[in-house]
């Protein structure tokens, strides 16, 4: 992954993981999940949502707002 990208918000359900996302994608902040389950079964592990660290401020507004 490139510089600059930090961790937003961390789920173990990918659909809510998926909200977050779609929510930024909505405001142009450019966004990355990064599933960290086990493959074999869902129930381990999480999928994390990354952003550049520029965007922080707004991404962290947005979370707040849409009550994600």
């Amino acid at each position: 992954m490139e510089k600059n990208w930090i961790k937003i918000y961390t789920s173990a359900d990918y659909y809510r993981s998926e909200m977050v996302k779609q929510a930024l994608a909505g405001h142009d902040i450019a966004t990355v999940l990064l599933n960290k389950q086990a493959s074999s079964h869902r129930a381990f592990g999480d999928i994390e949502v990354y952003i550049h660290q520029k965007d922080f401020s707004n991404a962290i507004e947005i979370i707040i707002l849409n009550q994600i």
